[in-house]
């Protein structure tokens, strides 16, 4: 049995299909991605299948989530965007910090251990 709910474009080559269908002998809600090129036309790996049995709680998660909490101002992303950029160099900034403090504190060891004594 397999029943198309619903096809959302996301791009123009590619739509999620939402679909119920029989696989492998068990009933379950199959979210994946279908493309239409030149090379291949079908579905792809890209997707998941929610077992018949776990619906209710997908469902459940699904309706929780507030639809403002995925509208997004212009000024946020541009923001975020920003934040992020700052913690990434910040992040490479203390790497090479510490990278240097490493290689001083081997270099120190070095010229600290006494010449080897002939006995």
């Amino acid at each position: 049995m397999e029943k198309d709910i619903d096809r959302i474009p996301k791009n123009p080559d590619t739509d999620i299909v939402i679909r119920i269908d029989d696989f492998g002998g068990k009933l379950g809600l199959t979210i994946r991605e279908f493309v239409k090129s030149e090379r291949y036309t079908g579905f792809t790996k890209a997707g998941t299948r929610i077992p018949a049995e776990q619906f209710k709680a997908f469902k459940k998660a699904i309706n929780s989530i507030d639809e403002s909490d995925l509208e997004v101002t212009t000024e946020e992303t541009k923001e975020e965007t920003k934040e992020k950029k700052r913690g990434k160099q910040k992040t490479l900034k203390e790497e090479t910090e510490e990278e240097s403090k490493t290689e001083e504190a081997e270099e120190s060891e070095t010229e600290e251990m006494p010449e080897e004594m002939e006995i």
